[in-house]
């Protein structure tokens, strides 16, 4: 694997390890970003913060990476119903600015594809 993206992988995988054990140092900010019509929002809270730990973990490790990063593309399409219903109710999120709410949307799409880089098997001459 070539050093950028052998680079990028650990960014990738240490930003979803970080990113899921703050929803549990933080549990109340991501209960507010469920959407109402979604149910037991602490629940679905933990869970995704598993999945963001599990699989940013998972994504690390050769055997695992490729089912690993298809498994943080689905994740991140399954939360985007979160991001939107920040965007669309900025007033329950005074402390972003309206605007960047909107912005980070496309952001999920940069993330996807970051994901999807590593769902390609890597070839032998490319092995770290």
């Amino acid at each position: 694997m070539r050093t950028f993206k052998l680079v990028m992988l650990v960014l990738l995988g240490f930003a979803f390890v970080l990113a899921g054990a703050n929803h549990f140092a933080m549990p109340a900010f991501y209960e507010r970003m469920m959407p109402p019509y979604l149910p037991w929002p602490r629940g679905l809270v933990a869970v995704s913060g598993v999945c963001e730990m599990l699989l940013g973990a998972l994504v690390l490790v050769p055997r695992t990476r490729v089912a690993a990063a298809w498994g943080l593309v689905a994740l991140l399409v399954a939360v985007f119903p979160a991001n939107v219903h920040m965007a669309t109710h900025p007033a329950d999120f005074p402390e972003f600015n309206p605007v960047n709410l909107w912005l980070r949307l496309p952001l999920q799409g940069e993330l996807i594809a970051w994901a999807y880089w590593f769902t390609r098997p890597v070839k032998p001459h490319d092995a770290v």
